[in-house]
This record gives C-alpha cells, structure tokens and sequence, in this order.
C-alpha cells in the first residue's frame, strides 16, 4: 500500500517546526528518523494532513552535557548516541540497553525521541528513560512543558503529547555514584522488541526495577534489595501485577516467569557493578 495524500514541510528552525503543527493541530505528524511512522503511513494506520520533516533543525541534532542530566535532541539518531564518547561514562543503563534496539540499519536511522514518541511497550529506550525517572520536554507554538517519564507513557503508543505538541528533547539523569546498573531482554531474535526486557537501578538504600513488554507500557516498582529475605516475594508480586497475557509470542505465565528470572539476574548484576 500507499500512504495516503499529505503535504511536506522541511522545517528549518524549531519555532517554524512548532508553527506548522499548531496549525495542523491533530492531523500533524513530525517525522525524523521514520523508522516507525513510515510503515505506519504505508499501511493507513496513520493519515495526517501535513508531515513535519525536523531533521534540518540544527539544534535538535545536540546532545548537551548538563549539570545532573545529558539532554537528547530530537534529531539525534540513536547510532550517533551509541557512538557518543561520554555514553558509558553517563548513562550506562542506556549504553546497556541501546545493542538491543532495532539492528543497526535502523538504529542509523531512527532516533531517540522518535522511539520514545512512537511509546511501543517492548521499546528498550522508553523502559530506560522510566528506569532512570528521565524527563521529555514537549514544544508548542506558545509554550514548552516538561514531563516526567511516568506521566508521559499513557497506555500502548498512548502518551501526553497533546495535538500541536512535539517533542523537542528528552533529559537521561547521569550516573549517580555508588549505584549500579543493568539491563535483560529476552526476544524471539536479537532486534525484534521484548518479549520481557528489565532495566535495573540499585543504589545502597533500595532497588529499582523497571518492565517492559508486559503491561501496555513501562512499569516501575522499588523493591527490597537483592539480598534482603523479603525480596523473592516482592518480586513475585510485582510479576502478577503486571497483568500478562497470552499472545501469539509468548503466554502470560512465560512472562511472568522472565520477570522473575530477567528481574534477579538484572537486580543481581546491578548490586554488583556499584561495589
């Protein structure tokens, strides 16, 4: 199939960008890396009026070096942030993480915020930024609002963006002292998304254990540390919580299995990498 007809904006400045889809209101659509949105317009699940090309605006293409954060633009492709010298120094979760991302013709491609837009529940970087509690920072024509991760993930390709909105950058917290980090996934092939994927963040104090490809987005649980008696049952808790179902990939009592398994050897691997 086809997309179906459509007018093309190659936006060069971020404002223009923002001016074009206050106009389109809900029949506008940022396009950057495609990966997600094209086979979207090839197949009609997506019909918008006017795509907005992002990928000329300079300052969306940055990755900044903050006090406490490193911020992504929306133009970074997710190769040129796995390329990036500071990623394993800063954000290891993501570094982690961002090898079982697509392939690496898509990740060449794709961008950051465009997965995190795109809000797939087996998506590895929209996990990550709801691990690390990261931030999106949404622009509109006459305002820019910041959102948390656990607010801006609504439901399956449900977030907060509002019509007009766009994303105009996402914010990771740096690597805190004295906490560890680790990623699992388990997928039918390296590439394809999740069938159950972990992010795990333990500090001295508490664990942190995020779960993608179960529920219809990210969820997030602290949890007792790895080696406190009362964690095995925590764990389970949180396995049942998460409301698996059967489907084509996997049934619901396999992933709730891998939440168990993916969520201690994760948790594990974290404690041990901030001794």
């Amino acid at each position: 199939m086809k997309p179906a007809p459509f007018d093309y904006l190659k936006a060069d400045s971020l404002s223009e960008a923002a001016e074009a889809l206050a106009e389109a209101g809900e029949d506008g659509r940022v396009i950057a890396g495609g990966q997600s949105l094209m086979p979207m317009l090839n197949m009609r699940l997506a019909k918008p009026s006017l795509l907005v090309d992002i990928m000329g605006v300079d300052e969306l293409g940055r990755i900044a070096e903050e006090k406490d954060t490193i911020r992504i633009g929306a133009g970074v492709r997710q190769a040129k942030l796995q390329a990036w010298d500071g990623l394993s120094r800063h954000l290891p979760l993501v570094a982690a993480a961002l090898p079982w991302v697509g392939h690496a013709q898509t990740r060449s491609r794709g961008t950051v915020c465009g997965s995190v837009a795109h809000a797939d529940p087996s998506a590895e970087l929209p996990l990550v930024l709801t691990a690390l509690k990261g931030g999106i920072v949404l622009r509109a024509r006459r305002r820019t609002r910041t959102v948390s991760a656990s607010d801006f993930f609504l439901g399956m390709m449900a977030t907060d963006l509002k019509p007009g909105e766009m994303i105009e950058s996402v914010s990771f917290p740096k690597a805190a002292p004295s906490t560890g980090y680790a990623f699992r996934e388990i997928g039918r092939r390296h590439g394809d998304f999740a069938i159950v994927a972990c992010a795990a963040v333990v500090d001295a104090s508490e664990a942190r254990l995020a779960v993608g490809g179960v529920a219809d987005r990210p969820m997030v649980r602290t949890l007792p540390l790895p080696v406190s008696g009362d964690f095995d049952d925590a764990l389970n808790e949180f396995a049942w919580a998460l409301n698996a179902r059967d489907d084509l990939h996997a049934s619901a009592r396999y992933r709730r299995e891998l939440v168990r398994r993916l969520g201690r050897q994760s948790l594990e691997e974290a404690a041990r990498c901030r001794a």
